[in-house]
């Protein structure tokens, strides 16, 4: 399976907003993007960069969608295809369905730092979708799907590490969670206004249909 092994801090920062790709250490001091000296695109001489294209201002669009939900080009136009054979607006339903992966539905209920460490806690086994393994991070939630973890004392405890003491998190409308119990179960589907992200859908969409 492939991964993401590089430095993603300087996601944020080409980006130019927190995407929240390293858990708690994005609401600390330590985060790039809270240093005026780094809160910059990497590489050298960025004040002698120009106007963005509409080309770029698009492809950035795209990016930053990608890097929010750690995706690769492939997986992207995969959901991408999905979105588009869908009666709604391409990139409104193209965000829903970004929301409703399963690595996605376990950081929002609270149950993981980061989407990638959701990612990695699905891929070794360590939780159970209605009672049964998934390790298929990509997996789409339904309604009235619940999220466990196994009953090993590795997977509880490795679990319980990533809650911390904080087993009151605010969780989306369409999710429930006892992080208590270390459960989440879904009673609707996201909508538009549940994407957490600033983008404008439809610069991807023009890009993505070109």
């Amino acid at each position: 399976m492939a991964r993401l092994i590089g430095p993603v801090c300087r996601y944020c920062r080409r980006e130019g907003i927190k995407l929240f790709l390293k858990g708690v250490r994005c609401e600390t001091a330590k985060c790039p993007m809270e240093k005026e000296y780094r809160n910059k695109p990497p590489g050298m001489h960025a004040w002698r960069r120009g106007k963005a294209s509409e080309y770029g201002v698009r492809l950035r669009e795209k990016q930053k969608v990608k890097r929010y939900y750690g995706l690769f080009e492939r997986q992207f136009r995969r959901f991408f295809a999905m979105a588009e054979k869908g009666t709604e607006n391409t990139g409104a339903n193209l965000l829903r369905l970004l929301e409703r992966r399963l690595d996605s539905v376990v950081f929002r209920a609270g149950m993981a730092n980061s989407r990638k460490s959701a990612r990695q806690m699905i891929s070794h086994g360590h939780l159970r979708l209605n009672g049964k393994p998934c390790n298929r991070s990509g997996y789409l939630v339904k309604i009235g799907d619940r999220i466990t973890v196994r009953g090993s004392e590795r997977s509880q405890a490795y679990v319980r590490a990533q809650i911390g003491e904080d087993t009151d998190r605010a969780v989306p409308g369409w999710l429930t969670a006892d992080l208590k119990k270390i459960e989440a179960t879904v009673i609707a589907l996201p909508t538009r206004d549940d994407v957490q992200i600033p983008v404008e859908e439809q610069l991807i969409v023009e890009f993505c249909s070109r």
